[in-house]
């Protein structure tokens, strides 16, 4: 017998074998794989990946969807925006949209879009993209528009009236009122845009399958572990350094920072006070920090008694005692808040005092809005630190042991943050800890977001209406006088101290921690993380 036919026989056999493991890897790519999910281990840690820890999970990864950073810190490394902002600052780039131009009225405003860009799932991004993105968020008729799903789409493009498709790469928005922080809306998270094949693909799973134009493609989520994310070797603004992205959630502080001592992870933020020495005295690790745009308070529903009289809410901010927190709580790692506006932000009123910490002036009001022995309430919170509250519950237990000072019996309620999030927007709370991390470097952020009757109960969730406070936010979003706007800014911000829906406790610190090998990382005033240019070095 000739060995000719035997030999062809076993290349073909060996072909069909390699096609057949081909055909099956493809396969398991478009569906789930079937295996248990890798540990961190065995991914592989090396020069090419980047792990990067932080305190909680997201809570969804469609950037129409969410409010929180946590979710934030993912999306923005998945999807892109029309404008961007430009780094370490909030000064407006082109992204998506290479040049645009507007209307004298500043009513219409034309795009033209970057050509040759395509979504994570091959299909391409260009006019209709846009037009879908933005309706899906705002037309109650799109097929694609989810009830209550979208809690930024009021503020961020509420202001939209039309968007037309002159040409696959120039768009047209037009919209019903002028509005002054426009394009800095637009460079938002909650702006970005997402696959239209994708919405159609998942519907309402979509946040569990995220497809952007970004530099990072998704690859999975294990919740409360980690979220695992692959460069996109395609990027139109260039391929990441790292090959792959590993956002890690480890909830305990000092847990996350022995992580980092020992190399397990490259990064983390949520530093303890009490650990920051530590940092600077570990020759391994490099701590960044600035000043934060961002403000931690304690929220009161000002529509349940007895914090419906404003009397109560002043004398609950004179009982607490934010210098003690913020020097030995936090360690100086953060300044005390006078009102709602943090001095890192154009607009801020110096002139504002706030309240002093003063018990006896918190017996006072007391007494004169008819509770002379104090009452008993709920005081809510969060377990895990969060970048404008670097103690987690801790916090809660301090201000509780204030309101006890004054006769006020505050129970805490504790609830994970997911369910946290839910709650406070149900309004089940009667006093909230929380805080707020500025999105655009715009006053229109924290004060209309915050404080307009229109965000109740997105993120209005002191339930809290001044109709003349409501008139003012408007009128300075519609003009361009930057001069006006302060002027107009500075009013709500007194009105808004005057009335006290929260206690404006603290403005923290930005901080973020890495090994000393990573370079190309930058601090960003919205507190968003881009790892688009961060490399590790061998050393």
């Amino acid at each position: 017998m000739s060995t000719r036919p035997v030999r062809v026989n076993s290349l073909l056999l060996i072909t069909i074998l390699l096609l057949a493991v081909t055909t099956l890897n493809c396969v398991e790519k478009e569906g789930k794989p079937a295996e248990k999910p890798k540990t961190i281990e065995e991914v592989g840690y090396h020069e090419k990946t980047f792990i990067f820890a932080r305190g909680a999970d997201s809570i969804a990864l469609d950037p129409h969807m969410i409010t929180d950073g946590e979710s934030a810190l993912v999306t923005v490394n998945i999807f892109d925006t029309l404008v961007r902002y430009k780094e370490e600052s909030t000064e407006i780039e082109p992204a998506l949209a290479e040049s645009w131009e507007s209307s004298e009225d500043g009513l219409t405003w034309v795009f033209h879009l970057r050509k040759g860009v395509k979504f994570h799932d091959g299909t391409p991004f260009n006019a209709h993209a846009v037009k879908f993105d933005i309706e899906r968020q705002i037309d109650e008729n799109h097929p694609y528009h989810m009830p209550g799903k979208f809690p930024y789409a009021q503020f961020t493009l509420g202001m939209i009236d039309k968007v037309e498709v002159i040409d696959d790469y120039t768009v047209s928005i037009k919209l019903k009122r002028p509005y002054a922080p426009f394009l800095q809306n637009l460079a938002m998270f909650a702006a970005a845009i997402v696959s239209p094949e994708a919405v159609k693909k998942y519907g309402e799973e979509v946040f569990k399958h995220p497809v952007g134009t970004g530099p990072f493609r998704f690859v999975e989520w294990i919740p409360d572990d980690r979220i695992v994310l692959e460069a996109n070797p395609d990027y139109w603004d260039g391929p990441p350094k790292i090959d792959r992205l590993i956002i890690k959630t480890i909830p305990e502080n000092s847990v996350r920072l022995l992580a980092l001592e020992k190399g397990e992870i490259d990064g983390m933020d949520g530093l303890n006070p009490d650990d920051v020495e530590r940092v600077r005295r570990n020759p391994d690790l490099v701590l960044l920090e600035q000043p934060g745009m961002n403000i931690g308070y304690l929220g009161f529903h000002t529509q349940k008694k007895p914090f419906d009289d404003p009397r109560v809410r002043r004398a609950i901010s004179h009982a607490i005692n934010k210098k003690e927190i913020v020097t030995y709580l936090f360690k100086n790692m953060a300044i005390e808040a006078k009102g709602p506006l943090p001095p890192t932000i154009w607009g801020y009123d110096p002139t504002i005092k706030g309240y002093e910490y003063d018990p006896e002036k918190a017996r006072q009001l007391l007494a004169e809005a008819g509770y002379p022995n104090g009452f008993t309430t709920t005081l809510w919170t969060y377990p895990n630190p969060r970048s404008y509250n670097p103690v987690g519950a801790k916090l809660a237990t301090a201000i509780q042991d204030n309101l006890k000072e004054v006769g006020i019996k505050a129970e805490i309620v504790q609830l994970e943050w997911g369910a946290y999030l839910a709650a406070t927007k149900e309004g089940k709370h009667d006093m909230f800890l929380l805080g707020w991390m500025g999105d655009n470097g715009d006053p229109d952020n924290f004060l209309y977001v915050l404080f307009s009757s229109d965000n109740i109960p997105d993120s209005n969730r002191s339930f809290y209406k001044n109709p003349r406070l409501d008139e003012i936010l408007i009128k300075a979003q519609q003009t361009y006088d930057k001069e006006e706007r302060t002027r107009l800014y500075r009013e709500a911000q007194r009105i808004i101290v005057e009335d006290a829906p929260w206690v404006f406790l603290n403005h923290m610190k930005q901080q973020v921690v890495l090994r000393k090998n990573v370079e190309g990382f930058k601090l960003h005033p919205t507190f968003n993380k881009y790892f688009h240019k961060v490399r590790k070095t061998s050393s």
